[in-house]
């Protein structure tokens, strides 16, 4: 799927999920409120692994790197260095400094392919977590930091909003998500999107047409770690700290699960997937004992019967209309 709607009932359905994540606040269910954003940030964080994944098949399992440092990015600046909590500079460093670092590591990473590609990225990533980890004087080692605050939003004088009000930062992050889906279905339709749409399908052959697959890559690479750092910037603003847990292979792991959930190569599949595995977690964390085991069950049993993901059920049940009305 490369747009963002491709029929009327599809765009009434997207609509009516849209409006329905824009009315949630108005329940005034403080904790759930806070629960469906982070569920949001995640679908960011998500979105921007499917960019490699599903899009261009790259599988990284280090994709957490990035999303760590977007939210070291706003600790150092806003609170262990006081630099600055302007929301203004601090969203764009943290998407710049992971874009650029994603970059150079890209410059290394995309030279292997495969299994090794996996293994390397993996090996980054741990080298950023144990950077943080170990270094205590930098990001306050295995407990983190705390935020002094949320970001500033104040444009001279003149204060837009408040990310200090839980329903202001809902909204903040829904309409960058929504933003965030557009930019990705925009993308999806241009000559890059389906270059490297070609090269998932078969890198050899866009070689050899011609096309600079490893520019692609990179490309692809560096947007993807930009759009992570902006989920982990959100991720720190919404928790008021970090730790390098953020930074882990758990937390890669997680992400590309939540990418199987929803679909993978779907520009809905990580919002779904997000959605998905943070609902099994609630209910079976509240209801039963040992609920890591079941939650496991669950995610076997979802990629078994729904091996394109939850987002296949839209497939089967349009497939199911058909057959009824022919």
């Amino acid at each position: 799927m490369s747009s963002l709607v491709t029929s009327p009932s599809r765009a009434a359905l997207v609509a009516v999920f849209l409006g329905a994540l824009a009315a949630f606040p108005l329940l005034d269910q403080e904790f759930y409120t806070e629960l469906v954003t982070r569920v949001m940030i995640l679908s960011i964080f998500a979105i921007s692994l499917d960019l490699l994944v599903g899009y261009t098949g790259l599988v990284s399992f280090g994709h957490a790197a990035w999303f760590g440092m977007g939210g070291y990015v706003f600790a150092l600046l806003g609170t262990k260095y006081q630099v600055t909590t302007s929301l203004w500079l601090t969203l764009p460093a943290a998407m710049l400094v992971t874009a650029v670092a994603s970059f150079l590591v890209g410059l290394f990473v995309l030279r292997t392919r495969g299994m090794f590609f996996i293994m390397v990225t993996l090996a980054f990533a741990q080298i950023f977590y144990f950077f943080f980890h170990d270094i205590k004087a930098l990001g306050g080692g295995s407990d983190g930091l705390n935020l002094r605050g949320k970001p500033d939003t104040a444009i001279g004088g003149w204060v837009p909003f408040e990310l200090t009000e839980p329903n202001t930062l809902y909204y903040f992050v829904l309409v960058l998500m929504a933003a965030l889906l557009l930019f990705m279905a925009l993308l999806l339709r241009s000559p890059l999107g389906r270059a490297l749409q070609g090269i998932r399908e078969n890198e050899h052959r866009m070689e050899a047409i011609g096309f600079p697959v490893f520019r692609y890559k990179l490309a692809a690479f560096t947007i993807a770690g930009a759009f992570a750092g902006l989920a982990g910037y959100l991720f720190a603003v919404l928790d008021s700290s970090v730790n390098p847990e953020m930074l882990s292979w758990h937390q890669s792991a997680d992400v590309l699960l939540m990418l199987i959930l929803g679909g993978m190569g779907q520009l809905w599949g990580g919002l779904i997937g997000a959605f998905t595995f943070v609902l099994l977690q609630e209910l079976l964390a509240s209801s039963v004992k040992l609920w890591h085991l079941w939650l496991g069950i669950a995610i076997v049993l979802i990629v078994l019967f729904l091996p394109g993901g939850m987002f296949s059920l839209l497939e089967r049940l349009k497939r199911l209309r058909q057959r009824r009305a022919a």
